[in-house]
């Protein structure tokens, strides 16, 4: 088959969407298919992977790495690539989302939209009333489904709601995939803790994430002011638009000497710092699956995740799961065991299972396969 992506979220962002098309590009592509990927260009980024065409963009009004895409493609790309492709795949509802679902309604080629993101929980960088905004969110999502031949999402939790917003297509459950032997292969490390200003006898609570609002860092900050413990240390791994309002936070609530910052983390490194954790937790409650969830399982972490449809369905009965507020994660962080737990190492690999990206590509490859033995119902030529 020759698949094409079209996304609005590309390298060289790093994120739980990149990071789940490119791991399906290439469990793709390690089955003998072609991947074409079309996201907007971005200036000075040199690719380095992958069949990749970029289109013209331009930056948002607004502090962020996203670009607006200009959906221009050269008529050789148009008809040397696109309209050989065997199936398109949407991975965003904004312009290249509308540029697939025209291109495959023109070439009668079947159309798939992988449902990544909440659009309604990132209303706040809107420059616009949030209700409106929001409301309106949901009305692109609802009517963006219901133009592809099937709709991708990772977890039961996110099939409910595109159902509860009116979504009348099929809706297939595929959860984003990692790599299980990977994620599996680190090993805790003192360096890593001392490194970190983790001491003899402190526990490690680790976040990996961007530091955005929608991710709720607030709560973490609150639940350990409220714990009153001193011998519990949080490391927040990554980057973004909040890490100046996080860090002023820290200071006003007197938790400078419990926090630490650790920017960007190389994905080489993540199976060390997952394992040298005591605690991986995560208080967002705005994502449709959290792929880091995910590969903290996968690396036997004992996990505190907040109370979320979609964080159930992932945790699988692994890990705790606590009301999204800062008594209950306090209540949480005290009861972090100060030593690691085989059981816990075991249930929660156990639960990782079910994350592989061999399962999700042979899903969604079988997806398509059952898509390719309809007629196509060419529009346009």
């Amino acid at each position: 088959m020759r698949v094409g992506f079209f996304t609005e979220v590309y390298r060289p962002v790093v994120n739980g969407i990149v990071a789940s098309i490119d791991g399906l590009a290439e469990g793709l592509r390690a089955r003998g298919h072609e991947v074409y990927c079309f996201a907007p260009k971005v200036p000075g980024y040199v690719e380095t992977d992958g069949p990749v065409f970029r289109m013209p963009s331009l930056p948002l009004p607004m502090s962020t790495p996203y670009r607006l895409t200009i959906p221009l493609v050269s008529r050789r790309n148009r008809i040397g690539v696109i309209k050989k492709l065997s199936i398109i795949h949407a991975h965003s509802p904004f312009v290249t989302g509308w540029m697939a679902q025209r291109y495959a309604r023109r070439y009668g080629i079947p159309f798939v939209y992988t449902y990544h993101t909440r659009l309604e929980e990132y209303a706040h960088y809107v420059p616009f009333d949030e209700h409106a905004t929001r409301f309106a969110a949901t009305q692109l999502t609802r009517n963006f489904a219901n133009l592809a031949d099937t709709v991708i999402v990772p977890t039961l939790a996110m099939r409910d709601r595109l159902l509860e917003l009116g979504v009348t297509r099929p809706v297939e459950i595929v959860p984003s995939g990692i790599d299980l032997r990977f994620f599996g292969s680190g090993t805790r490390r003192r360096e890593i803790r001392e490194g970190l200003g983790v001491r003899e006898g402190d526990r490690l609570l680790l976040f990996v994430s961007r530091l955005a609002r929608e991710k709720n860092v607030d709560l973490l900050l609150d639940a350990l002011a409220r714990s009153a413990d001193p011998t519990l240390r949080l490391v927040l791994a990554g980057d973004g638009p909040e890490r100046a309002p996080i860090e002023e936070r820290v200071r006003d609530l007197g938790l400078s000497g419990q926090v630490s910052f650790a920017g960007g983390v190389e994905r080489v490194h993540l199976p060390d710092l997952y394992a040298s954790a005591d605690a991986f937790v995560f208080p967002s409650v705005s994502e449709t699956q959290g792929l880091v969830l995910a590969e903290a399982l996968a690396a036997g972490a004992f996990v505190i995740a907040a109370e979320a449809p979609q964080s159930r369905d992932v945790l699988g009965g692994a890990g705790v799961v606590a009301a999204a507020d800062p008594a209950a994660f306090a209540a949480a962080f005290l009861a972090v065991p100060k030593t690691p737990d085989p059981a816990v190492d075991r249930r929660a690999r156990e639960a990782a299972t079910r994350f592989g990206l061999d399962e999700q590509t042979e899903h969604v490859e079988t997806l398509y396969e059952r898509l390719l033995t309809r007629e196509p119902e060419a529009v346009g030529s």
